[in-house]
């Protein structure tokens, strides 16, 4: 078993140095992967990656949406396809199997539905109930402005470090970390990385 995530980045045209984008992207894809086999950008503007730690798979989708919406106009669409692994190619997009096939299908449905982040797995009960947390979650991430996007992923990079320390990195106080904090309802985002790695480890268990 593994967790396959396909996507794209929404308005990528709109930005006339798509290197602005892609460096972020590159970093992004890299930050959550293991090595670089395990990702890659194709067509342009979309990309897949492969977490054998099918647990992490929320939590690279939250953190490249957050990298991604750091550049102002910009979103991403992801979907998460967990299941076997039938075919090892080369790179990433040459491998095959229902998680890569699961994968696929669903972003081309995120973009009938303009829905920006959904799962499929095995189980449709499992699908229905994450996927209806997925909705309620992007009315929040969705909205984020570039600097909510910020502090997302300077926490998700330094979990432990404390608001002050955050603030540091990007030249604000305390009080401003934990007003774009709240502002981006990060703990609450959180808190569903947290409760879907417990859904997927009973699922996999």
């Amino acid at each position: 078993m593994t967790s396959i995530l396909t996507g794209d980045i929404i308005k990528s045209r709109s930005i006339k140095n798509p290197e602005l984008w892609l460096s972020t992207l590159r970093e992004a894809l890299a930050a959550c992967a293991q090595n670089d086999a395990q990702w890659e950008i194709y067509r342009g503007d979309s990309f897949q990656l492969e977490l054998e730690d099918i647990a992490e798979s929320l939590k690279a989708a939250i953190y490249i949406k957050a990298c991604i919406k750091t550049i102002k106009g910009l979103d991403v669409r992801i979907a998460i396809g967990i299941g076997v692994k039938t075919f090892s190619g080369k790179s990433i997009v040459e491998s095959n199997g229902e998680a890569f096939q699961f994968s696929g299908e669903t972003l081309e449905n995120l973009k009938k539905e303009k829905v920006n982040l959904k799962i499929k797995t095995t189980n449709q009960k499992f699908d229905q109930e994450v996927n209806l947390y997925f909705k309620l979650a992007l009315a929040i991430m969705d909205d984020w402005t570039p600097n909510s996007a910020e502090i997302v992923k300077l926490h998700m990079e330094q979990p432990q470090a404390l608001q002050e320390e955050l603030g540091k990195h990007i030249g604000i106080n305390q009080n401003a970390v934990s007003g774009r904090q709240k502002r981006a309802h990060m703990d609450l985002i959180m808190q569903l990385e947290q409760l879907y790695r417990q859904k997927i480890t009973q699922l996999l268990a």
